[in-house]
């Protein structure tokens, strides 16, 4: 059984047991549980993308971590003028583990 579930803009695959990478969640603590929306559930051969049905599926995850991602550096520069920038960005993440996936009532 896994799910796809919409955080931070971006949509992901998840299954029980998964860790993933998410934009931070700056209201949560490590340790706290977070309820993340559900787009489409696959559990064997069926296949739930009813918004009716997925209002009462739950994807429960756990909040592992919060750390930044790798740096980033932009370069500007403009000919003959003598413009130079540099300016460098390191994203904020938080790691996330799934712990259940709650299934559709029928």
């Amino acid at each position: 059984m896994y799910a796809i579930v919409r955080s931070g803009g971006r949509q992901h695959k998840v299954a029980v047991g998964d860790v993933l990478e998410v934009d931070k969640i700056s209201t949560g603590k490590v340790g706290d549980a977070v309820e993340l929306s559900t787009l489409l559930v696959v559990d064997g051969d069926a296949v739930t993308s009813d918004p009716w049905v997925l209002a009462g599926v739950k994807v429960q995850a756990e909040i592992v971590d919060h750390h930044k991602g790798a740096k980033i550096d932009i370069l500007k520069y403009k000919n003959k003028t003598g413009y130079r920038k540099r300016i460098g960005h390191r994203q904020q993440y938080t790691a996330i583990k799934i712990t259940g996936i709650d299934a559709a009532a029928k």
